[in-house]
């Protein structure tokens, strides 16, 4: 079955966390093996979230790439069939900008405080639905809200300290890749593949 190591699991910050990932476990590899597919925030702005995040005492600071959760921890049909649905979905959309504004809270559900997606947030919701169906379709607790994590779980005035402190924070970028994730028996998180959005995906010749 696909376990998420808490500890562990970049992805654990959404409000979809909460769902169980092995609950589908006939959609699974034979290897137990789970996908993630995030948003990276580029440097130097990732820098700097992190230094943000390790401001309020977050231990996931250093182990964590600053990122927007498209994906939440997915059991995998296989990786062939993954890939090549995560490489049809990034090549039909185009790069596009995202703008980061003030900041939000999931508690009490899950303490968590970020940093609100402003302009792309319909476009993260539009590549999470399609990503998130196919051989990665299944049901999830929450609704998707993107979001980029700067506290989770830590004390409740350190993240009171964040959403205040970040309260007036802006700053945008442009995303033109997305990365897919292994969750594998380890329990680790490994990159298998960076996607250009826009690109042209290579097809067997006639």
């Amino acid at each position: 079955m696909c376990q998420r190591t808490v500890d562990q699991d970049p992805w654990r910050d959404t409000a979809a966390e909460a769902d169980a990932a092995g609950r589908d476990a006939t959609r699974q590899d034979t290897a137990g093996h789970c996908v993630g597919i995030t948003i990276p925030i580029p440097e130097p702005l990732a820098s700097e979230l992190e230094n943000w995040r390790a401001s309020f005492g977050d231990p996931m600071a250093t182990l964590v790439p600053p990122h927007i959760t498209l994906v939440t921890t997915t059991p995998s049909p296989g990786w062939d069939l993954t890939l090549d649905h995560a490489r049809a979905v990034a090549a039909s959309q185009p790069e596009f900008t995202v703008s980061l504004s003030s900041t939000g809270s999931f508690r009490p559900v899950s303490p968590v405080v970020f940093l609100r997606v402003e302009e792309g947030f319909d476009t993260c919701v539009e590549l999470h639905s399609q990503l998130q169906s196919g051989p990665l379709e299944r049901d999830l607790d929450f609704p998707f809200h993107p979001h980029v994590t700067v506290a989770h779980d830590v004390s409740e005035a350190s993240m009171d300290s964040a959403e205040a402190k970040l309260s007036s924070f802006t700053a945008s970028f442009t995303v033109r890749t997305l990365g897919v994730y292994e969750h594998d028996a380890s329990g680790l998180w490994k990159l298998r593949e960076e996607l250009n959005l826009g690109a042209v995906v290579a097809t067997a010749s006639s």
